[in-house]
């Protein structure tokens, strides 16, 4: 007896829609892409973030982390990266298109924090900086 994987001819993502999916290219993962968001100067913070931008060549936005040792163990490094990319990926549709976005967070976001309080936080940066940019 065959099992079902989860997955349909027409619906190669398991479990996500297309749209809520967070592939490789939706990443910013080489060090040049990110020395390129920080060459831009772009920047916005509060008191759990801080969010550099700059304009890329693409129809959709994308995402790095950068979470320094100093935060803790690797669980705990990789626990707020899973929270920031989930953020991210939940709220595709609500972030500009046609930007890299590379978030590092704040001391303060060692002080164990909901997933909420980083949604909205993201959020708020991201109205920010591109606020920012429509400004120049």
């Amino acid at each position: 007896m065959k099992q079902f994987s989860g997955t349909t001819p027409g619906n190669k993502h398991r479990g996500t829609t297309p749209e809520l999916s967070f592939p490789k290219s939706k990443r910013l993962v080489t060090n040049r892409q990110f020395k390129a968001v920080l060459a831009r100067n772009l920047r916005v913070s509060n008191g759990l973030l801080t969010l550099f931008v700059a304009e890329n060549d693409c129809d959709y936005p994308r995402l790095g982390i950068s979470v320094g040792s100093s935060f803790g163990s690797a669980v705990v490094r990789n626990r707020l990266k899973r929270l920031l990319r989930e953020a991210f990926r939940q709220n595709q549709g609500q972030i500009p298109a046609g930007f890299d976005y590379l978030v590092m967070p704040r001391p303060s976001l060692r002080d164990g924090v909901e997933f909420e309080q980083v949604k909205a936080s993201l959020l708020t940066l991201v109205n920010a900086a591109v606020g920012k940019l429509d400004k120049k």
